[in-house]
């Protein structure tokens, strides 16, 4: 499958800046499409279905998964599910659209399984202090969240030898362009 329409995975451990690299993106490409995630968890104020999440009850989100409709999913806190719809992302990808998930490591080892080809990317910070210096410079943790999020890191980095290829990112705008040339490669 060319890199057209192959779908693109997009992981790396907490605070390395994956969400800020895909919104640079979405913003400079506006052909590359970012998958709509599914959960259970009930929408906040201002969010749409199908444009924010796809919001399912539990039962709908089992019956999915009993149904084989999920690329790949997780309980995330021990309560709420989420995952990613399988017929979106075939869809998209039959018409030609370039798409990109941006999940979990466990997840994106779901999608390898079901879809191997697609191209899975790990954003890697340039140093393990510079990750730990953007988590805590967030301040959006406490110093527990901290210390749980960068055990889970340390692990996360442990897997990068799994994705098709690594990307830096030292500085968003350059990693944006590495990851958008991979994508069309």
């Amino acid at each position: 499958m060319s890199g057209m329409n192959r779908l693109t995975v997009i992981a790396g451990p907490t605070a390395v800046g994956k969400g800020t690299v895909i919104r640079r993106i979405l913003e400079t490409h506006p052909e590359i499409k970012l998958s709509v995630s599914a959960t259970t968890r009930p929408p906040r104020p201002g969010e749409e279905d199908g444009v924010a999440y796809h919001f399912l009850s539990m039962q709908e989100f089992d019956s999915k998964i009993a149904a084989g409709q999920m690329l790949e999913y997780a309980v995330v806190h021990g309560t709420n599910k989420y995952g990613t719809l399988r017929e979106p992302v075939e869809a998209a990808l039959a018409a030609g659209q370039k798409l990109i998930l941006e999940i979990d490591i466990q997840g994106a080892r779901q999608v390898k399984q079901a879809m191997p080809e697609a191209n899975l990317i790990f954003i890697a910070p340039p140093s393990w202090e510079d990750l730990v210096s953007r988590l805590s410079g967030r301040g959006t943790e406490t110093a527990e969240e901290q210390a749980r999020r960068l055990a889970t890191a340390r692990q996360e980095l442990e897997a990068q030898s799994e994705f098709d290829h690594v990307v830096i990112n030292d500085e968003v705008a350059e990693c944006a362009l590495q990851v958008v040339n991979l994508i069309q490669a």
